[in-house]
């Protein structure tokens, strides 16, 4: 890339777009490097090909290749992947060219910051914008080496590797073939990164007044005007201290894990603390968002949300808002007029404790087969339609029986129709009409992080540090205090007591099962699963599985039968992705991970 012809990174960029609502205007193709000296505009606009490319999906694509979720598209490259066709070259989670392109973004940036004038009426306010660019940048490239981390590190050998670092640009005389950094250096480097945007950022962006200027800005005569023009309430959106405290302990408890931990980059003790680190900023477990587990259906906040606005205790950081259909066109049932792509597997409704808190599979839960969706945690139809529920502004009632007269039924209609028996229901707006010549758009709030996330990061971590009932990292809270609250809130208001959970309080393997199975369910659809288990080390085959409803013709009852539905080949190396084979031809000092082959 040349420093002489900085450029925008294309449609192809464009399309990823995750936060396009925070710029304007965009960054005209055409200028010499040294025009973002006397133009901020032309600086930042270094820094927004940074923030464009920010690798977070609103909608749920990776679940498919999971045991939570098929997709009805024979197209989709996760379904290809899920069953036998991951290689080097076809590679859905491959982050290589994206997350160094960003990187090099910011080190342009970095490199030449200080010879920017941000403001030629004031100097502090020239040195408040040079802070808060300077610790986006050096946040962006930290989030940017952590996602390409995470799609790309691997076991070489004896030794847990990870991707070569760049800390500085690069343009034609650069020496590109660069062996990469241990996994360690890796985590290391993002940490440090993160501590270092940090010193530039306020906790939180806000307005304040006069005597709240930090004593830095104030002692260069800032008022609480030019304060406010820099970190005030018009950058909510951008990356805040706060933001990068619970990114940490998202890094913290990924480099903790079993699959990652002989790289020897974190404990967890260590991402306990982190993970309490910003669960404390937040007020500890008053933090918890008693609806937050139904954040996305959230109508009345939804529509009254500014981009201005104080979020809501549930949303770290929020992703895009705005009026669309396009989740409801793709995920919908085709009797409401959708294609029905993410079917929900019959392996998720299970991990769906009955009411009283038990796994359906203990006898006390009280669990009837012949009854399946009753007497269930209500996250269940909250998050999944299963049949006879009802979806759409026309309020159609779905029959995904294998016998029904509807396009809805199991396997009816190659493409739209369920191949499981069940139909997504989170993340969407169930007031959209897609009716032809009557659709509604309804706004959507996208969340990237969640305080729930943070939560279950920190229960994880607590309870494998020190067991289930102590407080790790400076919290006043412990696992089993997060998992009581956690289910507890999904039955607020009812006098509803977990005796499954005081049952297993002082097990700590039992806690770990249960708090890997409340990630699951929490966090389903929001691209998760499919990192959970490679970190976890567990076990990636089992069988996708959808349920075939049946109506007997002799006795009208109802029958529900499990069925196979789309097997999972993953080989054990495959925890870890490849390096792009591309990649590999180019560069000699690159060596591949164990397992995979060069193409």
């Amino acid at each position: 890339m040349k420093l002489k012809n900085i450029i925008l990174l294309g449609t192809a960029v464009m399309a990823l777009s995750a936060c396009d609502d925070l710029f304007e205007p965009a960054l005209e193709n055409n200028l010499e490097l040294s025009e973002m000296y006397s133009d901020p505009q032309f600086a930042r606009g270094l820094i927004d090909n940074a923030f464009l490319v920010l690798p977070y999906d609103g909608s749920s694509v990776s679940d498919v290749a999971t045991d939570d979720a098929v997709s009805n598209d024979n197209s989709n490259n996760y379904k290809k992947m899920a069953t036998g066709n991951w290689t080097s070259e076809m590679n859905p989670i491959n982050q290589w060219e994206t997350r160094y392109h960003a990187i090099q973004y910011c080190n342009l940036f970095l490199e030449n910051i200080e010879q920017v004038k941000w403001d030629y009426t004031s100097e502090a306010l020239n040195q408040m914008h040079l802070d808060l660019y300077r610790g986006q940048a050096y946040a962006l490239r930290a989030i940017h080496l952590f996602y390409l981390l995470r799609a790309h590190c691997g076991m070489v050998g004896d030794q847990l590797m990870g991707v070569p670092i760049h800390l500085t640009s690069e343009d034609q005389n650069s020496d590109f073939n660069q062996p990469r950094a241990t996994f360690k250096d890796c985590i290391d480097r993002i940490m440090t990164d993160f501590d270092e945007a940090m010193k530039y950022l306020p906790a939180k962006f806000g307005d304040v007044s006069a005597d709240a200027v930090p004593a830095k800005y104030k002692a260069m005569g800032a008022t609480d005007a030019e304060y406010n023009r820099a970190f005030g309430k018009l950058q909510r959106g951008k990356i805040d201290g706060n933001i990068i405290s619970a990114i940490k302990a998202q890094v913290a408890i990924f480099a903790a894990s079993p699959a990652y931990a002989s790289g020897n980059a974190m404990t967890y003790a260590q991402a306990a603390k982190y993970a309490a680190d910003y669960l404390m900023l937040r007020g500890g477990m008053s933090a918890m968002d008693p609806s937050g587990w139904k954040w996305f259906n959230d109508k009345d906040y939804i529509k009254n949300y500014k981009f201005t606005d104080p979020d809501r205790e549930e949303i770290v950081w929020r992703g895009n808002v705005g009026d669309s259909h396009s989740m409801e066109q793709d995920c919908y049932p085709p009797m409401a007029d959708g294609n029905g792509r993410i079917n929900p597997t019959q392996n998720l409704v299970d991990a769906f404790p009955a009411a009283n808190g038990y796994p359906i599979t203990d006898a006390a839960s009280g669990y009837d087969a012949a009854n399946p969706y009753e007497n269930r945690d209500p996250r269940l139809r909250a998050y999944i339609l299963v049949n006879g529920d009802a979806i759409g502004a026309v309020g159609k009632a779905i029959n995904s029986q294998a016998d029904s007269p509807t396009l809805d039924g199991l396997n009816h209609e190659n493409g739209k129709s369920t191949t499981t028996g069940y139909y997504l229901r989170k993340l969407m707006r169930d007031d959209v009409n897609l009716t032809p010549g009557s659709v509604t758009d309804q706004r959507h709030f996208g969340a990237r992080i969640r305080t729930t996330e943070l939560f279950l990061d920190y229960a994880e971590a607590a309870n494998e540090a020190q067991g289930p009932t102590a407080n790790v990292g400076g919290a006043n809270f412990s696992a089993y205090d997060v998992m009581k609250a956690l289910r507890y809130r999904v039955h607020n208001g009812e006098d509803w007591a977990d005796p499954y959970l005081e049952s297993i309080k002082n097990d700590q393997a039992k806690m770990r099962e249960l708090i890997r199975n409340e990630r699951r369910l929490e966090l389903c659809f929001e691209n998760h699963r499919f990192w959970d288990l490679r970190r976890y080390k567990a076990p990636l085959t089992e069988t996708a599985k959808g349920m075939s409803i049946t109506t007997n013709a002799v006795t009208s009852a109802v029958e529900y039968k499990k069925i196979d539905v789309e097997s999972r080949i993953y080989q054990d190396y495959m925890i870890y992705g490849p390096i792009p084979y591309s990649e590999m031809l180019k560069w000699s000092n690159l060596e591949q991970n164990d397992g995979w082959s060069s193409k």
